[in-house]
């Protein structure tokens, strides 16, 4: 093993400083920022002196902040450094002329060009020459959603950009991995962009336009205020958003944004409380459909399948009637809420009448387990093992006990009904319950500790009380006012709405998790071939590869290593991003 040794030239600077090509602070990458004190720039990094501050935008100064600079650090030809006071005037004077603020500027451009991504670079300069000496990739600046891999470069982008994360709405913050991404893309109703592992919406055309932008605002301001705040905020920066063209009249499908009507988002039609059963029952007809006919496939012919069955629940999840349900019942909700803070000063009252809806997916999830709990309570020997279980072989160990098979079946069949599921489970690379039914044990053991047998039929009776008792008292007020049979009878309708159709919101996410979990399975099945055919390391490679590339080795059995493993290396970097 040899040592290398680095001998570089010593600059004499007259000034020195740091550029970033992206603004450190607001992290706008089309504004570059220059810090610049006179001396060498050991004083300025070290802190020992305040600097002047450069904004560059498009080739202008934008913005130029003097400091006052009592001191400055030189070289000394002898070697070392020496701390000068500078005179008065050189302190408020500033250090680097406007042509040279330029032309550190276009020297920060080129780098980052080259480099592919914003800088950090450190600069001297010395004898009028401007000299490079360091360069490095901002890590603080957030990744921009839909720039290309191993690129992050936004400027050459003129149009206005307004992104919210999906992952936000859906409760999943941590970063996902390039198959669940695709997966999610090709599902979704409208473009969604990658970045730090993360999806965004890009929603400024929807801002831009009279018409779409106050159904947004309105429609994500109903889930997230603070969504709300920061939307208002975007509309109020004058300039930002260009002014949209003329929408006509039964404008073509192709010119609007995708997704749904805007008038789907306002829907109070009155349903027939039927229509949810009936919504469930064609649902899990068609997923015990594509249980039976993945099992059949493999190959690029599997690959063909799962791609055409998105396509199909992308135009499912589209469904005007079930699309119509689940607005009908956020907007009864929302009716409500508004209606009696107005009407009786009453804040929030929708939460409470909701409880115990029926055909609530994820209520009845809850509820399952707490059932689980009770199973497994009466059993000591079984409730001492979970206590110190370990790994995610629970359901072949727990025959060894008394009550294990009674304790097993329930677990199993919650399983059954539940297995797809787990946290951050718009990611199809995550693990599900069912592989990992260990994650459920300290669910159980807190069901046990803290509840009483019963406890799941507990709160759904009370649920139904509470929120019959909260209609009851509304009704009865609203009788007393002017106008009350009339706000009564409609206080009634929207009460109805909401108790026959908000459970059904959540069933299309139980849906579309429980296709996932089908063909994670069955590409995992697919991966093991490639591994033993030795197109693959291992299995869980394919995770770090889109859908459609994965096609391709399925299609070529040839893979570049090296692409997963730059994607696994990101991963970990989007992993700490917050």
């Amino acid at each position: 093993v040899f040592l290398a040794v680095v001998v570089q030239r010593m600059i004499a600077a007259q000034a020195a400083g740091i550029l970033f090509t992206a603004d450190p602070v607001t992290a706008n990458r089309k504004v570059l920022s220059i810090d610049a004190g006179f001396g060498l720039g050991e004083a300025l990094v070290s802190g020992r002196v305040n600097p002047d501050t450069y904004k560059v935008r498009d080739g202008t100064i934008v913005d130029k902040r003097i400091a006052t600079k009592t001191v400055a650090l030189y070289a000394v030809a002898e070697g070392g450094t020496l701390v000068r006071e500078l005179a008065p005037a050189q302190q408020t004077a500033q250090v680097l002329a406007d042509a040279q603020i330029l032309a550190l500027a276009r020297l920060g451009r080129t780098i980052e060009t080259h480099f592919g991504c914003p800088q950090d670079i450190e600069w001297c300069l010395a004898d009028d020459t401007l000299s490079i000496v360091q360069s490095r990739p901002i890590t603080t600046l957030y990744p921009i959603p839909g720039a290309q891999e191993d690129v992050d470069d936004a400027r050459s982008d003129a149009e206005p950009h307004v992104y919210i994360s999906v992952a936000h709405q859906q409760m999943m913050t941590d970063a996902m991995k390039p198959l669940g991404i695709s997966v999610w893309q090709l599902t979704a109703a409208r473009p969604m962009f990658a970045g730090g592992g993360r999806l965004f919406v890009d929603v400024a055309p929807d801002l831009a336009s009279p018409a779409r932008r106050n159904i947004l605002v309105n429609v994500l301001g109903k889930s997230d205020p603070l969504i709300r705040d920061a939307l208002m905020t975007v509309l109020a920066r004058e300039g930002f958003l260009p002014p949209a063209p003329a929408e006509q009249p039964g404008a073509s499908p192709a010119n609007r944004t995708p997704g749904p009507a805007p008038a789907s988002f306002e829907t109070l039609a009155d349903y027939d409380p039927s229509i949810v059963g009936e919504l469930i029952r064609r649902s899990q007809s068609s997923l015990d459909a594509l249980q039976r006919e993945i099992q059949r496939r493999s190959g690029p012919d599997l690959l063909d399948f799962i791609l055409e069955d998105i396509r199909q629940l992308k135009q499912r999840l589209a469904d005007p009637q079930s699309f119509g349900v689940i607005m009908t019942g956020m907007n009864a909700s929302s009716w409500l809420n508004e209606t009696m803070l107005a009407w009786l000063g009453e804040k929030n009252v929708a939460d409470t009448l909701s409880h115990s809806a029926p055909n609530n997916v994820t209520s009845e999830m809850g509820l399952a387990l707490l059932d689980v709990a009770d199973v497994i309570r009466p059993f000591p020997q079984v409730v001492a093992y979970l206590e110190q279980a370990a790994g995610d072989n629970v359901l072949e160990e727990l025959a060894r006990f008394e009550g294990g098979p009674q304790s097993r079946a329930a677990l199993a069949a919650f399983l059954d009904r539940y297995g797809m599921r787990c946290a951050g489970e718009i990611d199809i690379t995550r693990p599900r319950w069912r592989e990992q039914p260990g994650t459920l044990i300290p669910l159980i053991l807190s069901n046990i500790k803290n509840f009483a047998p019963g406890e799941s039929a507990r709160r759904v009776e009370q649920g139904r009380q509470e929120a019959a008792q909260k209609e009851a008292d509304l009704l009865a007020r609203l009788a007393l006012l002017p106008d009350g049979a009339q706000k009564a009878g409609e206080t009634k309708r929207m009460i109805d709405l909401v108790r026959n159709l908000i459970g059904y919101r959540e069933y299309p996410k139980y849906e579309i998790v429980s296709r996932y979990f089908l063909y994670k399975q069955a590409l995992l099945r697919e991966a093991a071939k490639l591994v033993a055919a030795g197109v693959l390391r291992d299995a869980e490679d394919i995770y770090y590869l889109t859908l459609e590339e994965l096609h391709d080795v399925v299609r070529t059995h040839a893979v570049d290593p090296q692409r997963i493993d730059r994607r696994k290396a990101a991963f970990h970097s989007y992993e700490k991003l917050v």
